[in-house]
Order: structure tokens, then sequence, then C-alpha cells
């Protein structure tokens, strides 16, 4: 027999052509992509969720002076303020819930559309004066904007982990810059004049951005709910897997300690307007947007950068004690600065009680996910958003009520500090839980 002698090693050697030199070019630019591909939907949720509160921030610094001016009492204001919240407590487990069945992408994209009508209807109302139609606007907007846990879930399926607190840290500093470019904006459209009449421009503007974010999310957002993390389960609302999530023991304290802490920062948030048009300090509109987008800028960088940082080293249980600590402070200064009528006082504080609060939420929402079955991490996210929601209900009428007695206006702060000690205790008990612990849902698996 002839014995056949190649000179190359390999008798069948690998085509290497300019189709080949082709081939593994695309096949290179492919991997490249799949790779941005896992990484950009967090950037995207960013941007829409950004765009979004850019809107919430030009319109939620208004609500107590057009309050004011069309004659609403204290209790009235309150109510106004939590019309929002109670529409988001009711919503948020149906919108996650919902979101858990058919995916993230629709429901996002429904919230944001309907958010741009109402913000218009908003406008509108304030160009006739009409306060029950600005009530209207604010619950139908509470409704829409009940979404913010969906975009909590869609962080929660394209992050691992070790990476979920940054990864909601990440809609929080989006919170932050869409509230403090949103008060600027707003301050464009508002007089400079204590006592000036209130503008529609503000609602429709905010329209227009959440119409924006629409048509970004609707080209741009992809779908994050992989098919087999969708339930068996064919029901809007399953009580019966929210119980088991409920019952494992740090769901049910996690969730207890944000409650607390939404409540108590929302008695600040709902009564600084008030403060600050008051006798002592006496801000016009603008000068009060001009403090908002202060509160926002503060939280963009505490969230965007220190908390981001911060999370992988000292873990979210720390997290969560720092920042109710530093809330508890904040609040008492506020106090302080309410009874010495201080501005500088005021601003000197302001951060440190925004900082905490920016420690405190995205640690605790982390936590929830991580201890959550993918199966019902929109449901339970969502019962963390309604608690979140129910908080800012009864926030803004205590938070009100307590501003009325008598003159020292201090009372809502250092009323929110001595709660802020409440969820500092709680905090301390996630230390003790924070290993071992049962997953929530994790019998649906």
């Amino acid at each position: 027999m002839i014995a056949l002698k190649f000179s190359n090693p390999d008798p069948f050697p690998r085509y290497n052509g300019p189709l080949a030199v082709r081939q593994e070019t695309v096949s290179h630019r492919m991997d490249a992509i799949v790779q941005a591909n896992r990484r950009s939907p967090t950037l995207v949720i960013f941007t829409t969720v950004f765009i979004d509160l850019l809107g919430f921030g030009i319109v939620i610094p208004l609500l107590p002076r057009y309050a004011e001016e069309f004659q609403a009492s204290d209790v009235t204001l309150g109510l106004l303020m939590a019309s929002f919240s109670l529409m988001q407590f009711i919503f948020s487990p149906l919108w996650g819930r919902l979101s858990d069945r058919i995916g993230r992408r629709p429901v996002l994209l429904v919230g944001l559309f309907c958010s741009s009508a109402f913000y218009a209807l908003f406008g509108y109302a304030t160009s006739i004066a009409s306060l029950p139609l600005i009530f209207v606007a604010r619950t139908a907007a509470g409704i829409a904007g009940a979404t913010i846990s969906t975009a909590q879930a869609f962080i929660a399926d394209s992050t691992g982990p070790e990476e979920r607190g940054r990864g909601m840290a990440l809609i929080g500093a989006a919170f932050g810059i869409g509230f403090t470019l949103g008060p600027l904006f707003g301050s464009l459209w508002v007089s400079k004049e204590a006592g000036s009449a209130p503008s529609a421009t503000p609602g429709y503007a905010a329209a227009i951005l959440s119409a924006l974010a629409f048509c970004f999310a609707l080209f741009v957002l992809p779908e994050s709910l992989r098919p087999d993390s969708r339930p068996a389960e064919r029901h809007w609302f399953n009580l019966r897997s929210l119980q088991r999530s409920l019952e494992v023991p740090t769901i049910g304290l996690l969730i207890s300690t944000f409650f607390v802490a939404t409540f108590a920062f929302s008695n600040f948030e709902a009564t600084l307007t008030r403060l600050t048009k008051s006798a002592g300090f006496a801000y016009s509109d603008r000068d009060n947007f001009y403090v908002f987008a202060f509160i926002g800028l503060t939280l963009t960088l505490a969230q965007g950068l220190l908390v981001r940082r911060l999370l992988p080293v000292l873990g979210e249980v720390a997290m969560a004690s720092i920042g109710a600590l530093l809330m508890a402070g904040g609040l008492a200064g506020l106090g302080a600065a309410a009874l010495w009528s201080s501005n500088g006082l005021l601003l000197a504080i302001l951060p440190v009680a925004v900082v905490g609060f920016s420690c405190l939420t995205p640690s605790l929402q982390s936590l929830v996910s991580r201890r959550t079955s993918s199966k019902v991490q929109g449901e339970v996210l969502g019962v963390l958003q309604s608690a979140s929601s129910l908080a800012r209900i009864l926030g803004p009428i205590s938070g009100n009520l307590l501003f009325g007695i008598g003159s020292t206006r201090a009372w809502p702060y250092f009323f929110g500090a001595g709660i802020m000690g409440v969820a500092f205790l709680l905090s301390l008990g996630l230390a003790d839980k924070s290993t071992g612990q049962r997953t929530a849902g994790s019998s649906e698996r």
C-alpha cells in the first residue's frame, strides 16, 4: 500500500479563506452584542424611570401650594397628597402579580402611557382651578405610578444576587436625578414672587416627559422575565403564595421596617413646602423648587455613588441600620431648624436625612428581592411598594395635622425622628436572621 503523507499534521485543515474570516468576525460581533444586551437592560430601565420621574419632580413640590391657593384645609391637603399613594397601595401588588404573569415590559408601558395622560389632566385642572379634578388626576396618576414595583422586579430579573443591591440603588439614583432636574424644569414656569397664582404649564410639561419615556421604552425596553420564571397559577392575586412569602420571618420584618422609614420620611416630605413658606423662611414657589432639586441632587449622589460602592463592602443589613440612624438624626435636626427658624441649619441638615433614606431603601429592597422566589418576585415587591404607599397615605395626613399644632411647626420632624428610632431597632433584628433563612415562595420552585 502507498502511505499518504500530509505536510499539515491535520489531514482536513480548517478553511481559512475570506469567507471564514468574515464568519469569525460576525461571530465576534454577535458575542459582543450578546454581552452588551446583558448589561443594557438596567441602563434602559434607569433611563425610563428617570424620564418619568422628571414629571413627578415637576408636580410634587407644587401640590401644597396649589391646595392653599384653592383654599384646602390641612386635612384636605393631607388627603390630596395621600390620594396618589392610596392607589399605589391598592394597585402595586396587582401590577406586580400581572407582571409576573404577562411580563414586565407591557405593564411598564401601560403605566407610562397613563401617567402622561393624567399629568395632562392635572395641568387642565390647574388651569380651571378645580380642586376635585386635581384629586381625580392625582388618584389616577397613582394607579399608573404603581408600576414602580415592576421596575424593581425588572432589575431583579436582570441582575445576580450579589449585584441586586447596586441595581436597586440605580433605580434610586434615577429617582434622585429625576427629582433634581424635575424641580429645576418646573422652576422655569413659576413666579419668583411669593403668593403668585399657580400655573398649568408644569402639569403639561410633566405629561410631555412621561410621553417621551413611553416612546423610549416602546422602542428600546426589552422583556426581562424569563418564560420559566412565570407562575403556574392564573390568578390575578394569589393570596396563598403571598401568605407563604410573608411567613418567612425576615420578609415581614423587612416590610415593617420599610413602612416605618417611609412613614417618617413622608411626614417631612409632605410638610417641607409649608415650612419653607412660613414666617421665618418665606420661600417663593421657585425657591421651593430649588430646595427639592437640592434634595434630589443629594439623593442622586448618595444612591448613585455612595450606596452603590458601600453596599458590596458593608452589606445590606449594616447599610439599613446606618441609614436609620442618619434619618433619625437628620429629622431631629430639621425639627430644631423649624423651632429656631434657622435657614442655615435647614439646608445643612437636609442632606443627612436624605442620605439616611438613600442608604435604607435600596438595602431593604435588595434583601426582599434576594429572599423571594423569582416566581412571586413581582408580587412580593408589589407588597413592599404597597407598604411604602400606605406609609405615604398616613404620613402626609399625620405630618400636616402635626404641623398645625401650635406655632412651633417642628412636631412632624421630631415625631419622625422618634419613629426612626423604632426603624433602627427593627433593622437590628435583620442581622440575627440574615443567614440561613428560607427563601420566600421557595415551595413554588
